[in-house]
C-alpha cells in the first residue's frame, strides 16, 4: 500500500486559492482514475478536480465553503501500489492547508469520523440546499430502467432539491440522461406523469422550521462582488420609455423567415443598437481602475450578459460584439447561456467585459436599477414590454412600450451623457430599419 497526496493545481492565472463548493467523494470511498473528486471555485470559474490515481480516500481537506491554497493537499488516496508522489512530503493534510486544523478539531460530516458499520457519511448543506428526501418506491415498470440513478450521485441544484423535499419527491426516481442535472422541468414532468398514480402534491401552505445555511460558492462570490460594486461605485440610474412596436413587428418577420437560424429575442437587436451607438459615447464602453485612477475606453465592444442559473447569477461575455450580425449574436447568446447553466464556462468567457446587459425577460417589471458589473462603468436593463394605448397625432393606437434602464458610475459618466446615450439607442430601436443600414 502507498499513499498519494493530490495537491490543488494552479487552475487560473493569478489565483492563489480556491473554494470547495462540492465534494463528490468522502473518506472511505473507493475512487477510480479520472473520477471526480471535488468542485473548486475561483473568482472566474468552477473547476472539477479529477483523481489521477485509483484507490481509497483516507483524508480530505475540510468542508464545503473552505478555502484551499494552490499547491496545498486536497485529497489523500491510499493506493494498492507505488505511485509517483513526492516521497519527502508526508501524506497528511494537517498543518499544510490553512483552516484544516480547525476542521479536524471538531467532528466534521465530510471526514467520516464516528461512522458505524453500514452508516453513510453526511453531507454538509450549502446555501439553499436541503438533504435529499427519503427514498420512495419507483413506479411499477420503471425500477429497472431507472436503477442506474440510485447508484450514482443525483445532480440537482439547491433550489430543485428544496422543492423536491417540499413535495416529498425522491430525486433518484427521476430519470435524466447520464451526467445531466435534474431541473425544475424534469420535476414538473415527473409530477404530471405520476398525477394519476396516487401522487398528490400538498395544497395547503404550512410552516417550515428556521434553517441556517452557509453563504458559500457562487452565492458568496455574488455577495462579495455586489457589495464591492455598491461600496466603491456611486450609482445613478436613468430610465426612459421606448416604443418597440416596429421593432417587435420586424422581429416577428425575421423569425418567420429564419430557416435554420436561431430564433431572435430582443437581446441581439438591442446589442446591435448598442454597438452602433457606443462609438459616439466612449465613456460608457469603459473600465475604471479606481486604485490607479485610470479609465480605459475600450475600442471594441465586449458585452457582458447577466445570466440566471440554478447556482446564481453569472455574467458570460460576448466578445467583439461589434463584428457580429444579429444572427451570429443570437447564436452566441444561446451558446453562452447554455454553457452558463451547465456550469461549463471557461475563465476567458467570464472576463474582459466592457459593458453589461441584464434582463428579466417577461418578469422585467416597470423599471430596474441594475448594479454595475465592476470595473465596468455602465449596465443596461431592458424591462418588460407592455401594450398600451398611445396618442399618434389625433388618433389613439395600440403600441408596444418598454422602459429601458441604464445605471452608470457617476465618477466617470455624467447624467447628460447617460440620457443622451439612451436617446441614441431609442432612435435605433424605434426605427429598427436603421439597425441594418450602412
Amino acid at each position: 500500500m502507498a499513499r498519494f497526496t493530490f495537491k490543488l493545481p494552479d487552475i487560473g492565472e493569478g489565483i492563489s486559492e480556491a473554494e470547495i463548493v462540492a465534494w463528490h467523494v468522502a473518506v472511505g470511498d473507493r475512487v477510480e482514475e479520472d473520477q471526480s473528486l471535488a468542485d473548486m471555485m475561483t473568482d472566474k470559474a468552477t473547476v472539477e478536480m479529477e483523481s489521477p490515481v485509483a484507490g481509497v480516500v483516507v483524508e480530505i481537506a475540510g468542508a464545503v465553503g473552505d478555502q484551499v491554497s494552490i499547491g496545498a493537499p486536497l485529497v489523500v488516496i491510499e493506493t494498492e501500489g507505488e505511485v509517483a508522489s513526492p516521497a519527502a512530503e508526508p501524506a497528511t493534510l494537517e498543518a499544510e492547508n490553512p483552516g484544516v486544523e480547525e476542521v479536524a478539531a471538531k467532528p466534521s460530516p465530510l471526514r467520516g469520523e464516528g461512522l458505524g458499520e453500514g452508516s453513510e457519511p453526511r453531507r454538509e448543506v450549502g446555501l439553499g440546499e436541503t438533504p435529499a428526501p427519503h427514498p420512495s418506491p419507483l413506479p411499477e415498470g420503471e425500477r429497472e430502467s431507472a436503477s442506474h440513478t440510485a447508484s450514482t450521485p443525483v445532480l440537482a441544484s439547491p433550489a430543485v432539491r428544496a422543492r423536491a423535499k417540499d413535495l416529498n419527491v425522491d430525486l433518484t426516481a427521476i430519470r435524466v440522461p447520464e451526467g445531466e442535472r435534474i431541473r425544475h422541468a424534469d420535476l414538473d414532468a415527473y409530477l404530471r406523469y405520476n398525477a394519476g398514480q396516487g401522487y398528490h402534491a400538498p395544497h395547503a401552505a404550512r410552516a417550515r422550521d428556521d434553517e441556517q445555511v452557509r453563504v458559500i460558492g457562487m452565492r458568496r462570490r455574488i455577495a462579495e462582488n455586489m457589495a464591492a460594486a455598491k461600496r466603491h461605485i456611486p450609482h445613478f440610474t436613468y430610465v426612459d420609455e421606448i416604443d418597440v412596436t416596429a421593432l417587435e413587428d420586424m422581429r416577428a418577420d425575421l423569425n418567420a423567415h429564419r430557416g435554420e437560424r436561431p430564433k431572435l429575442t430582443l437581446l441581439p437587436l438591442l446589442i446591435v443598437a448598442m454597438c452602433r451607438t457606443l462609438p459616439d459615447f466612449p465613456m460608457l464602453n469603459a473600465r475604471y481602475d479606481d486604485e490607479a485612477g485610470v479609465v480605459t475606453r475600450a475600442g471594441r465592444v465586449h458585452v457582458g450578459m447577466a445570466t440566471q442559473t440554478d447556482a446564481g447569477l453569472t455574467v458570460p461575455v460576448i466578445r467583439d460584439a461589434q463584428d457580429r450580425n444579429v444572427w451570429q449574436l443570437a447564436t452566441e447568446i444561446a451558446r453562452l447561456a447554455g454553457a452558463a447553466r451547465a456550469n461549463k464556462l471557461t475563465p476567458q468567457e467570464l472576463g474582459g467585459g466592457t459593458i453589461t446587459v441584464t434582463s428579466l425577460g417577461p418578469l422585467g417589471g416597470i423599471a430596474t436599477t441594475p448594479v454595475i458589473n465592476r470595473p465596468e462603468v455602465a449596465i443596461i436593463g431592458p424591462n418588460k414590454i407592455v401594450e398600451r394605448p398611445v396618442f399618434r397625432g389625433d388618433d389613439i393606437v395600440r403600441a408596444k412600450l418598454m422602459n429601458l434602464s441604464i445605471s452608470c458610475d457617476h465618477r466617470v459618466v455624467d447624467g447628460w451623457d447617460a440620457a443622451s446615450y439612451v436617446q441614441a439607442l431609442k432612435k435605433y430601436l424605434e426605427t429598427p430599419v436603421l439597425l441594418f443600414a450602412d
